[in-house]
């Protein structure tokens, strides 16, 4: 019996997923195999490679051939090149960054929020402290006496404004007068 190391597709119709699978060569492409020895998500960013690589070696030791795909995607693990003892067993595998936790998350907003507020007061602080001190403005000292000029006598305005503020107050009391008389 020959057995084939191929892929095995799962997944929606845009969205191709594989299992990484051992199966007779002669059987279909999804039909029944013998072991699932990895995943491949070729839609994710970076794809998404697993393998059992104890499990790779034994079937490429008992004879398994590997499909051209899956030949590639063993290649980018390391584990062809570990099978045939080249340079390179390391693999060129990108792994995704991990993400971020939700409390990591919120540690960070709480920081955050706790610094703007320190900053808040500190910048009302110094609003405060900059009322606070004086005003000092410089004015220059004159150089020389400067005879001052003698004011101009106002007598006159003031008694036209003694007799504007009398007529005000007679027209407030003839209408006093007039609404306290009784309408018959």
């Amino acid at each position: 019996m020959s057995v084939k190391i191929k892929l095995k597709r799962i997944g929606k119709i845009h969205v191709p997923q594989y299992r990484i699978v051992i199966a007779d060569s002669r059987a279909a492409r999804n039909g029944r195999s013998i072991e699932e020895i990895g995943y491949y998500y070729p839609k994710q960013d970076p794809s998404f490679i697993e393998v059992n690589s104890d499990r790779v070696q034994h079937w490429l030791k008992v004879g398994a051939q590997p499909t051209e795909p899956v030949m590639v995607l063993l290649k980018i693990t390391g584990d062809w090149q570990k099978f045939k003892g080249l340079p390179g067993a390391e693999g060129t595998l990108k792994v995704a960054a991990p993400k971020p936790t939700r409390r990591a998350g919120y540690d960070a907003a709480v920081a955050d929020s706790d610094s703007a507020r320190v900053t808040l007061d500190a910048d009302r602080d110094a609003a405060k402290a900059k009322l606070a001190t004086p005003v000092v403005v410089a004015t220059p000292e004159p150089a020389a006496p400067v005879a001052e000029a003698a004011p101009e006598p106002v007598a006159e305005s003031a008694p036209v404004e003694a007799e504007a503020v009398e007529a005000v107050a007679e027209v407030a009391a003839e209408e006093v007068a007039s609404d306290s008389e009784p309408t018959a």
